[in-house]
């Protein structure tokens, strides 16, 4: 990333800046460390996670606000629901000073406004989102979105959850009736990609509308945390968007080979492991795409290979074992893997008063990609409209 984004203004984090739960006492080492030679602003906007303390950490680090003291709900929920952490207020001034340069600081301004924010160039505009942890955007901030949504220029909507992921359409509803979507597809409005976090991978679909303009929909929540499966996607039809125009990262062989070596090495069942060769060939077969990557050499499909990849999910079946949600719900904070590739991922974007672009590049851990980051999927978008 510091390769990547070297000149880069500033950076932005979609959602979940602090995984699995948002105490304000976690930020010096899953934010101020991690970032502290990035030499420029990162603005975020929250994501579920960060709400699991009633966003007190998020608010006091980004927004500098003054320490919150969430009420917490009542009956079992609020008995059985982590409580907030007192936030360390030494600890946290010690932390600071790891992104205490000028550089690092938002010209203008020491903090972010809130949660949900625009920021404007004389070419685009960016605007974030916070979708909470019950994914409804509420009434204050829809009234927000929809005025700055008049503004003219050109638009990017950065937001907690994605609108499209796993080729399912999933916008998030508004309070006061409809969904984000029905703002991002007006053509008044002039949105040309939103991009959502939450989902630990890479996806894009260019859904094409109506009027024949294109919006690209992008999940980008491929930075941290235990990567979300890519070879339990079906073959992409949703909304209009034909699979060969479809991206992701990993590629759904290469994700079926990771979680079969995660599960051959877990159970001890070596037979359930695919070589990215043989998973590539699989998926091709299961999905009927274009491949990305050709494998070198033949590649014979056997029966012992159809049944690993049914019980990891590539196809539905009644017995598979945990890949999806299961996985996400009980198994992934005991999932932690820590030899490369890992398959993170982050965007590079950059912009002219012509044309918008958005680079996906891969993070895997290994010396040659991060002394050359490889880039993953790349697309131009004309702002000359």
């Amino acid at each position: 990333m510091l390769k990547v984004g070297s000149g880069t203004s500033f950076a932005i984090i979609a959602s979940d800046v602090i995984y699995p739960t948002g105490s304000g006492n976690e930020y010096g080492d899953k934010f101020f460390r991690p970032y502290q030679d990035y030499d420029a602003p990162i603005y975020a906007i929250p994501g579920n996670h960060d709400w699991y303390d009633g966003l007190g950490g998020f608010m006091r680090v980004f927004c500098d606000a003054p320490p919150l003291k969430p009420v917490p709900d009542k009956g079992l929920r609020g008995l059985l629901w982590r409580k907030p952490d007192p936030i360390d207020e030494e600890r946290l001034a010690e932390a600071r000073k790891l992104r205490g340069r000028p550089s690092q600081q938002a010209e203008g301004q020491a903090a972010q406004p809130g949660p949900y924010w625009a920021i404007e160039s004389e070419s685009l505009l960016i605007v974030g989102v916070d979708t909470g942890i019950g994914n409804v955007i509420d009434r204050d901030q829809t009234e927000w979105l929809r005025r700055v949504s008049r503004d003219p220029r050109p638009k990017i909507l950065v937001t907690g959850k994605p609108i499209y992921t796993g080729n399912e359409y999933k916008p998030s509803p508004l309070e006061d009736g409809g969904t984000i979507d029905d703002i991002v597809r007006d053509p008044a409005h002039r949105y040309v990609a939103a991009i959502g976090g939450d989902v630990h991978n890479y996806q894009r679909y260019p859904v094409r509308l109506g009027d024949g303009r294109v919006i690209q929909y992008v999940v980008s929540g491929g930075g941290g945390a235990f990567m979300h499966a890519t070879h339990t996607i079906e073959r992409v039809d949703v909304n209009g968007v034909h699979e060969d125009d479809f991206r992701c990262y990993p590629l759904r062989g290469d994700s079926l080979s990771f979680y079969s070596q995660l599960y051959a090495r877990r159970l001890r069942m070596p037979w359930l492991y695919l070589t990215p060769a043989e998973a590539a060939c699989i998926m091709n077969e299961r999905i009927k795409n274009a491949p990305v990557r050709t494998p070198t050499g033949p590649v014979r499909i056997t029966r012992r290979m159809r049944w690993a990849a049914r019980l990891l999910g590539a196809w539905t079946w009644p017995l598979r074992l945990p890949v999806d949600r299961m996985f996400h719900r009980y198994l992934s904070e005991l999932s932690d893997w820590d030899t490369p590739p890992f398959f993170k991922q982050f965007l590079h974007v950059s912009v002219t008063p012509q044309e918008l672009t958005l680079r996906c590049f891969a993070a895997t851990g290994c010396l040659g990609q991060e002394l050359n980051p490889p880039l993953e999927d790349e697309v131009r978008i004309s702002l000359a409209f």
